[in-house]
């Protein structure tokens, strides 16, 4: 959306447009990257102005679920793109994860999450003897 804003009278008419278009904050998805590797999965995902106590990372089996919520101050906007409000992810990964070696850190708003797979997930290697 491309808004132009002119001398008054026209911003008083582009403010009374933003608000009669705000949307009321509704949830939003989280979007994300995920790499497989032999020994683990590497999940990216932005979350700017996010830190770790904002977010609540659980692992169950070979589900991964991300909450958080997006702080936003009550003001008036003329123009209000940056995310706000609360967040909800969860996904199935192809194969369970050892959650108690996952690790997760928050550098320069993003978030990365190593999840080692369960043993039982790993590529075995087989030697094959030569009679």
């Amino acid at each position: 959306m491309t808004l132009y804003i002119q001398p008054y009278p026209f911003r008083r008419m582009a403010r009374r447009w933003m608000a009669a278009n705000n949307e009321p904050v509704r949830e939003r998805a989280l979007g994300v990257n995920i790499r497989e590797e032999d020994e683990a999965y590497t999940l990216s995902a932005l979350v700017p102005g996010l830190k770790a106590e904002d977010l609540n990372i659980q692992v169950l089996d070979d589900v991964l679920r991300i909450e958080g919520e997006y702080k936003a101050e009550e003001a008036e906007y003329l123009l209000r793109e940056l995310p706000s409000g609360s967040f909800t992810r969860t996904l199935r990964l192809p194969a369970a994860i050892e959650a108690d070696h996952v690790e997760a850190k928050i550098a320069d708003g993003v978030l990365t999450l190593k999840l080692p797979k369960a043993e039982s997930a790993r590529p075995k290697k087989i030697n094959v003897s030569v009679n």
